[in-house]
């Protein structure tokens, strides 16, 4: 008796113990309710520090009554720039955002698949994250012509950042930060640097796998963007609501003339 109540003792932690592990594997999904519809997305495990930026964020209502302030059409649709919430309708945005930097999250599998959901980020030696700004994918197909272009482009932004990364070559980030100040200097840094990149061979080339090939030629995406920025969730409902906002008139600045607001962001 005492060995088959043991044994059932045994079984029941075991049971509960692959119960937590299951639901502690469980990926969180979001609701984002917009003045164009609702969309559900789920967010990635394998990139931890960026789903609890955002649940956080969500906790604090840090989103409601934001805009997509800038919309791409077959490219992408971005919110999260807090200045957004009582902004004029003249008034340029995509600079606010909150005083800390999510460290990127690069996995191999996660990829810029139409309704991916990715952070913006400015240029940086360690390529991090806005820690409010994010932009869902909506993109268009490829062929795979168009894709060896978009891995093209992926290897020049990594030979870039490769390169500004070497010791030896921390004078050409200094000189391109304090060119910044002057739009002919930097361009001209920006420029050099760039020639330089196309040279540039000390990293390992990144390859787009024949199962993201797949995807990008039946549902599409933004290919190019692939291990530059980091994606950590995906739009798992309400894709048509991607596509209406992209469709929107926008200005010389690619924000949507009629305000697409973000209502509310809720874990469900």
């Amino acid at each position: 008796m005492k060995t088959r109540l043991k044994t059932g003792l045994v079984l029941v932690l075991g049971l509960l113990f692959l119960s937590y592990n299951l639901k502690s594997d469980d990926r969180k999904i979001v609701e984002m309710t917009t003045n164009y519809g609702t969309m559900v997305i789920e967010l990635y495990n394998e990139t931890p520090l960026h789903r609890d930026n955002f649940i956080k964020l969500i906790h604090d209502k840090a989103y409601d009554s934001l805009l997509f302030h800038r919309v791409i059409e077959t490219f992408m649709i971005q919110g999260g720039d807090p200045d957004s919430r009582y902004a004029k309708p003249d008034k340029m945005l995509g600079e606010g955002d909150l005083e800390y930097k999510v460290d990127a999250e690069f996995k191999p599998n996660l990829f810029h698949q139409k309704g991916a959901l990715s952070t913006a980020r400015e240029e940086t030696l360690g390529r991090v994250s806005s820690a409010m700004q994010f932009f869902i994918v909506q993109g268009k197909v490829f062929n795979d012509s168009l894709l060896d272009v978009a891995e093209s482009r992926i290897n020049k932004m990594l030979a870039r950042h490769h390169l500004l990364n070497q010791p030896e070559n921390a004078s050409l980030w200094k000189a391109l930060k304090k060119a910044e100040e002057n739009v002919e200097q930097y361009t001209i840094m920006n420029d050099s640097i760039n020639a330089l990149a196309e040279s540039f061979t000390d990293f390992i080339r990144y390859e787009i796998p024949q199962s993201h090939r797949e995807v990008y030629k039946t549902i599409g995406g933004t290919p190019h963007l692939d291990q530059n920025y980091t994606v950590f969730g995906q739009v798992i409902e309400g894709l048509e609501v991607v596509d209406s906002i992209a469709k929107v008139k926008t200005d010389r600045w690619d924000r949507p003339i009629e305000d697409v607001r973000i209502l509310s962001v809720r874990l469900k």
